[in-house]
């Protein structure tokens, strides 16, 4: 990743010190001998990371650390000083300074902190480019993960050719994002995307939910129900925690989708219909053929497309671009206008494993919306255990043993 970093001293032999061992090492180096100088290339929007010394002749570095806080971009500030002054340093960093380091900086320790700023801009920087990102429409973060990837491009494929599609994975792993991403990514986008939460439905109605009835099929049956599948005929329907359809309805179910053709429940006209059907599950569909819980027949029949969504855990590289969606997602919502989250709050994200997936990111980020009043997400807006397990792992890790 390329990185530009600002010098702003007033020592020339020093700028030029910090200059020759940066540059060889790829970075594009700036320099400024004043305050106003170093303003001027950060209000440019120039500067990744800031080397700021603390004392020049017409004022205090700290001065310029705080109007650059303010700032909705700003870079990273790594604050020097000749005099290793403990408060200043706790003010530098109240004010929001990434780093700060005592004069003369040793060059390693030097390195560290604009290596550890780099980190920061890197995030950043994929939070920016999500907003910009060509896939916003999909609500679907492709990622950086060769799995991910993956999975989107057999996802393409799946949509394209309307075929039936089995999607596994954990409670929580987006097996509905990706299902929505399929129809609007297929030639049925201008058609029905119907979800059927098959868990929430009685097994005694779920045949007339999916099929519809006729009047007086049943007691309480007033007039005709067109079903679900009918309603859905030219798009998608999306048959959510399918294993939990009963294995009698799996039958009626699987000749529906050979014969593109059912009847209502208490009629005998055949309605024909033209569905792609995407069927998602969290359990072991296979263990439950065994055991006879599940027909392996209709097993085939769903997964011509069989796409595995991996747990949040196995690729959290995708954390900050997933963020910035569900903060782009919830600030028109909820008349907000977040932009960022703090480095700080950004390294719990990615330290949690997760087990609820992306459903729980999803949900801690709302939360952390609701209690933001500043434009970004901050330590205090994340939930108490998450800061202190962090807190937790960090202070038991082997390094501080």
């Amino acid at each position: 990743m390329s990185l530009t970093i600002l010098i702003a001293d007033d020592e020339k032999n020093f700028r030029h010190f910090i200059v020759s061992y940066l540059r060889p090492k790829g970075y594009e180096v700036l320099e400024a001998s004043k305050l106003d100088e170093a303003r001027d290339l950060v209000n440019r929007g120039a500067v990744d990371i800031l080397i700021l010394d603390v004392g020049f002749p017409e004022g205090s570095g700290l001065t310029l650390l705080e109007e650059i806080m303010r700032m909705p971009v700003h870079p990273q500030v790594i604050m020097l000083t000749a005099f290793g002054d403990m408060e200043m340093a706790v003010e530098a960093m109240k004010s929001g300074a990434t780093d700060f380091l005592a004069k003369p900086a040793k060059l390693d320790q030097l390195e560290k902190s604009i290596v550890r700023a780099g980190d920061i801009v890197s995030l950043k920087r994929e939070l920016a480019h999500l907003r910009k990102s060509q896939h916003d429409q999909l609500d679907y973060i492709i990622g950086e993960n060769p799995k991910m990837n993956l999975l989107f491009d057999q996802a393409q494929r799946a949509a394209t050719s309307s075929v039936s599609v089995l999607i596994t994975g954990e409670t929580g792993t987006g097996k509905e994002i990706l299902a929505r991403a399929i129809h609007k990514m297929g030639p049925r986008s201008n058609k029905p995307f119907i979800d059927v939460n098959c868990p929430a439905i009685q097994p005694t109605m779920i045949e007339s939910e999916l099929f519809g009835h006729e009047a007086h099929a049943f007691t309480s049956a007033e007039k005709r129900k067109h079903g679900l599948m009918e309603v859905a005929d030219g798009g998608i329907l999306f048959l959510d925690e399918i294993s939990s359809m009963p294995v009698d309805m799996q039958a009626k179910l699987l000749r529906a989708l050979q014969e593109h053709t059912f009847r209502r429940v208490g009629g005998t006209a055949l309605v024909q219909v033209d569905v792609q059907i995407i069927a998602a599950s969290n359990r072991n569909l296979r263990a439950m053929i065994e055991k006879g819980e599940f027909r392996d027949d209709l097993y085939y029949r769903l997964k011509v497309v069989d796409l595995e969504m991996p747990p949040l855990r196995d690729h959290k590289e995708d954390i900050p671009e997933l963020v910035g969606l569900f903060i782009r997602q919830n600030n028109p919502h909820k008349g907000l206008n977040i932009t960022d989250v703090n480095p700080r709050a950004m390294q719990v994200l990615m330290a949690h494993d997760w087990p609820g997936n992306v459903r729980e990111l999803h949900n801690v980020i709302e939360r952390a919306m609701i209690f933001c009043d500043d434009a970004a997400i901050d330590l205090a807006h994340l939930p108490l255990e998450l800061v202190e397990r962090y807190a937790k792992g960090k202070h038991d890790s082997p390094k501080n043993k």
